[in-house]
Formats: C-alpha cells, structure tokens, sequence
C-alpha cells in the first residue's frame, strides 16, 4: 500500500504543473493592463511603468512563471495588494471556511445519495424506487445556485426559518449551534445536484451485485436481508461507488464558488469572485492553485480507500 500511495503522489506532480500552466496563462492573458486597473484613478504612466516594474509584469512571461513558481515552492504564494497581505495567510483563513461547507455538503452528498440508491435498487421498480428516481431527476436538473435563491426566498424571507446570509451572527452567536443554523441552507443547495448523481449511480451499481450468484447464494442459506444487502452487496457495491464520490468533491469545490457568492459564505469560492473583480491575479492565481492541490489530495485519498476495498486495484 505505501507504494501504491506514493505512485499516485509522483503521478499528481504533472498534474499539478499543468495547473499552474493553465492558471498562469489564463490569468496573464487577460485583456487590459493588471497595473492600470489596480492604480485606478492614480493610473499615470509614470505610476504604471513603476508598479509593472515593482510587480515584475515588464518581464517575459516565461520568465514571470517560472519565477511565481519557484516561489510558490518555497510556500511563497505572493502579496495580495488589494487585502495588503500575504496570498497564503488569506487563501488558509478562507479555505477553512469553504471546508466547513464542501465538507458538509459532501458528507450529505454521500449519505442521503447512497441512502437513496439502496432503497431505489432494493425496491426496484416500486413506490419507493419511482419517487426517488422522481426527485433525483429534479435535483440533478435544478442548478445550486438557483436551488439556493430560491431556499432563501422561501425559508429564510418567507418563512423566516434560517438567517439569509453569511457564516455566523452579527451581533451574538459565533458558537457551533449558530454556525449549524447558518450552514443548512448552503449546504443542502451544494449538496442536492452531488446527492441525485450519488443516488442514481449507487442505484445502478446495488442493481448489479444484486444479481451475481454470491448474493443469491447467501440469500439461500437464510441469511437476513438486511446482512445481504448492507454486509454484502453494499460492500462489494462501493468499489464502484467511491470513484463517484470522488468526482463529486470535485463538483462540491466547484459549486462553493456560487453558493458562497449567493449565501455571502466567507470562503476562497467569494474571496475569488472578488479578486477577480479587483484584478488581484497573485490572489486569484494563489487561491486556484490552493484549491486544486486539495482536490487532487482528496482524489488520491479516494484511491487510496478503494484500493483497501479491493486489493487488485494496487497491482
């Protein structure tokens, strides 16, 4: 097993050298002059020259990369200039405050989406199958960030249930109950479009083991159902259902970035949009970079359970 993780930590360099190819690139080649655009009003050519200069946009670009990415290896992500601080510091703080949602509504994702594939594959082609299958089809078809406007006009404007925005209270709160009754409503809208592909693939993957000849063979013996299918083909069952759960924290991550903007989350999804808006590319570039190095973490470490799960997946 150690060589196995360490064969898929060698294979995630590359990976993550052509991330930071693609960001660098896409941020160097936007249209307009980074310099003017921080200077705004101050912007004469005088203090464009010198802050080109000073940031080091007078030079190759070639030269800029390998000089941001040298210093990103030495855990120097660059100055943001519009928050006056270091890119690490910032992305740290928020990135914390984005886990706390992604990790929620992946944790929801998982279990109400397995939950449902079970109840969907056992009950095949019943009520309970058909009126799972219905609200997947709705969840899938329904975009997060609209599921979320719409929860907030209704439980927190109508209703008045949950609070409209940000992470915790003004005034009061900061304790864990106030931070849970600001975290469903993001969470459920991050997690409703996770959970429907979670719950349709669990459900065609129970269909499967369901009918190979171990099952029918431990059902002959008089086993409970319930061993059958929880000790038995639920087990077998998740090889293929943790590749999926993978690419949902990909979604999870993704999908931050317009709930946190709906909801006024303070997480790295809000802190881009807004370094984006200001032109804030070490910000922008530090913080993406950040994001997609968890991701591929995250990704190994799913491996890294299936491969327990099945052993010949390590040869």
């Amino acid at each position: 097993m150690g060589g196995y993780i360490l064969r898929r930590l060698i294979s995630a360099v590359p990976v993550l050298l052509g991330i930071t190819v693609i960001v660098f690139l896409i941020m160097s080649l936007i249209p307009g002059d980074p310099a003017t655009a921080i200077l705004g009003a101050y912007a004469t050519p005088e203090n464009v020259e010198k802050l080109n200069r000073d940031l080091g946009l007078d030079r190759p670009m070639v030269e800029r990369y390998f000089i941001w990415l040298g210093n990103m290896l030495q855990g120097d992500f660059g100055r943001s200039f519009s928050l006056n601080r270091p890119v690490i510091d910032e992305v740290a703080e928020r990135f914390s405050a984005t886990l706390v949602l992604a990790g929620t509504s992946f944790v929801l994702c998982a279990l109400f989406g397995i939950a449902a594939g079970v109840v969907s594959a056992v009950r095949q082609y019943g009520l309970a199958d058909r009126l799972i299958t219905f609200a997947v089809l709705i969840g899938i078809s329904v975009p997060s960030f609209f599921l979320g406007m719409i929860m907030i006009l209704f439980f927190a404007v109508r209703l008045r249930w949950f609070p409209v925005s940000g992470m915790y209270a003004i005034y009061g709160g900061g304790d864990l109950a106030d931070l849970l009754h600001h975290l469903v409503m993001p969470a459920v809208a991050l997690a409703a479009v996770a959970a429907g592909v979670v719950a349709r693939l669990s459900r065609s993957a129970m269909l499967e083991v369901l009918r190979q000849d171990y099952i029918r063979t431990a059902r002959a013996k008089g086993l409970r159902e319930r061993r059958v299918i929880f000790g038995h083909a639920l087990r077998s069952a998740m090889v293929s259902i943790i590749p999926v759960l993978g690419l949902q924290a990909g979604f999870v991550l993704s999908g931050a970035v317009y709930i946190e903007t709906v909801f006024q989350w303070p997480g790295v999804g809000r802190m881009l949009v807004d370094a984006i808006l200001k032109r804030d590319l070490m910000l922008v570039q530090g913080g993406v970079v950040f994001v997609a190095a968890a991701y591929v973490l995250f990704n190994i470490a799913v491996d890294v359970a299936q491969a327990l799960l099945d052993p010949r997946i390590k040869t």
